[in-house]
C-alpha cells in the first residue's frame, strides 16, 4: 500500500535544490521545500549523513529519524575531500536555483563552497547557510547543537521556570525551529529573485532564531528603556498553569477569556468563584492568575478526563486528553485528516509516513519519493547533469562517488 506519487506537484515544483545539510535542522528544512514540490539533491559523503544511525533502525544506514526528515530527495554520495570530487559538484551548481549547507563558514570556504565561489558559477543562486551564531558576533564559527542553543537563548531558563534544577526541553525544538526559518527564509529569498532575477546569501543563525523565538512573549519590561521591570511573560512564569489532575488521569484545559472562565465555574457549580475572583474584571483577573489555575486543578479532580473533554466541548472551553507518543495514530483529529499514511519504501518495507501537514489548494505538497538509501541516485543525478557513461565509470571505479543500484544496508 503506498501513497507515494511521483507526479511534481506543490507551488515550488520545477526548482531544484542541492542540499549539503545533515542532521536534524537542514534536512528538516530541505524536506519541507522538497514536500513543496522542489527537486532535492542530497549531497552526502561516503559515510552517509550521521542521522542515518541514529533512531529506530531496521538495517543500518536507514534509522527512523533518517526515513523521517529525508524523504522527497534522491541522495548523491560525493567524496568532497577529493578534489576531483569537487569538480562533480561544480558540475552541478549551474543547474541548481538553490543551494543549502549547515557546515561551519570555514569548513566550507576551504571546501571551496563558500558563497562567493558558488556565486561564481552561478550569479543567481539562493545560497542558504544555517550557522550556530550570527556570523558577525564574537561566537561565529563556534560549535552549536540543540542543546547549547537551548541553554543560550532563555529556553532552559523559561522552561524550567519553578522547577528544582535546570532541564532541556526533550525535543529538538531549537533545530527544528530554525530550520522552519530557515525555511521561510528561502522563500524570501525565492520571491526577491523572482522579482528581480538576483540571487543572494541568506544566514539563518541558531542562537539567533530562538533568542527572538523565546522572546517574542517573554521580552516583556525589556521592551522599553529604561526598563521598568525584568523580561518574561508574568501570566505563564506566575506558576500553576499545567495538566490539570482528574478522577483517571490529566486533563489539558484552558479557560482563558472572562467568558470561558464564568462558563467552566458555572459547568462546576462553582459560580461564586467568578465574583471572588474577578472574572470579568482583566486586571484583577490577572492579579489572581495564580489562583485561578489552582482552582482548575481542584475541580477537575471531581470527574473523568472523559467527563471534562464532553463538558468543555458543551461551553467551548479550550480542553483535551494527554496524549502519549504512542496514542497519536488513534488521535480522532489526525486520523480523520489522515496524517499518518502507510507507504511501501523499496528497502525498509512497509512504513508509516507523516504526510505534509500543509495544504495547497491549486498545488498540494505530496511524498513523491521515500527517503533514500546512500548513494541510491548517484549515476541517475550525474546523467541528468550530461556526465558520459565513461565518466561516471570512471569515477566510480575510483571512490569518487558511489552508486547503489539496490538496496544494500549498513553504511
Amino acid at each position: 500500500m503506498s501513497n507515494v506519487s511521483t507526479k511534481p506537484t506543490g507551488p515550488l515544483a520545477g526548482l531544484r535544490i542541492l542540499d549539503l545539510t545533515a542532521v536534524v535542522l537542514g534536512p528538516l528544512a530541505t524536506q519541507v521545500l522538497g514536500d513543496y514540490g522542489a527537486e532535492v539533491i542530497k549531497v552526502e559523503g561516503p559515510r552517509g549523513d550521521m542521522m542515518r544511525a541514529n533512531g529506530v533502525s531496521l538495517h543500518p544506514g536507514m534509522s527512523s529519524i533518517f526515513l523521517a526528515l529525508n524523504r522527497n530527495k534522491r541522495s548523491l554520495c560525493l567524496d568532497l575531500a577529493a578534489e576531483e570530487g569537487k569538480a562533480v559538484l561544480r558540475r552541478l551548481i549551474p543547474a541548481c536555483d538553490i543551494l543549502v549547507h549547515n557546515m561551519r563558514v570555514e569548513a566550507i570556504e576551504r571546501l571551496g563552497f563558500g558563497y562567493e565561489a558558488v556565486k561564481a558559477l552561478h550569479p543567481s543562486v539562493v545560497y542558504c547557510a544555517a550557522t550556530g551564531f550570527d556570523e558577525d558576533g564574537p561566537d561565529a564559527g563556534k560549535p552549536a547543537f540543540d542543546d547549547i542553543i537551548q541553554a543560550a537563548s532563555g529556553l532552559v531558563a523559561v522552561a524550567s521556570n519553578g522547577r528544582p534544577a535546570p532541564d532541556y526541553v526533550p525535543t529538538l525544538v531549537a533545530d527544528k525551529t530554525t530550520g522552519m526559518a530557515l525555511v521561510n527564509a528561502v522563500l524570501a529569498a525565492l520571491v526577491h529573485r523572482l522579482r528581480t532575477g538576483e540571487g543572494q546569501y541568506v544566514e539563518v543563525p541558531m542562537l539567533e532564531t530562538m533568542a527572538a523565538f523565546v522572546l517574542a512573549e517573554h521580552l516583556g519590561g525589556l521592551s522599553f528603556d529604561p526598563a521598568p521591570q525584568g523580561a518574561g511573560y508574568a501570566r505563564l512564569l506566575a506558576g500553576g498553569r499545567k495538566p490539570a489532575p482528574t478522577r483517571d488521569g490529566h486533563i489539558a484545559i484552558l479557560p482563558y477569556t472572562a467568558e470561558h472562565w464564568a462558563a467552566f465555574y458555572a459547568a462546576a457549580g462553582r459560580e461564586d468563584l467568578t465574583e471572588q475572583l474577578g472574572i470579568h474584571d482583566g486586571e484583577k483577573r490577572n492579579a489572581n492568575i495564580r489562583a485561578l489555575y489552582a482552582t482548575i486543578g481542584e475541580i477537575t479532580r471531581t470527574r473523568s478526563t472523559a467527563e471534562w473533554v464532553e463538558i468543555c466541548a458543551r461551553i467551548d472551553v479550550p480542553a483535551t486528553p494527554i496524549y502519549a507518543l504512542d496514542d497519536l495514530p488513534e488521535h480522532p483529529q489526525l486520523k480523520a485528516v489522515g496524517l499518518f499514511q502507510p507507504m511501501e519504501h523499496p528497502s525498509e518495507g512497509r512504513l508509516i509516513a507523516v504526510r505534509p501537514p500543509t495544504k495547497f489548494a491549486a498545488t498540494p505538497a505530496a511524498i513523491r519519493l521515500p527517503a533514500p538509501w546512500l548513494g541510491q541516485h548517484t549515476a541517475e543525478i550525474l546523467r541528468e547533469a550530461g556526465f558520459a557513461p565513461d565518466e561516471i565509470d570512471a569515477l566510480l571505479s575510483r571512490k569518487t562517488i558511489m552508486q547503489r543500484d539496490e538496496p544494500r544496508h549498513g553504511v
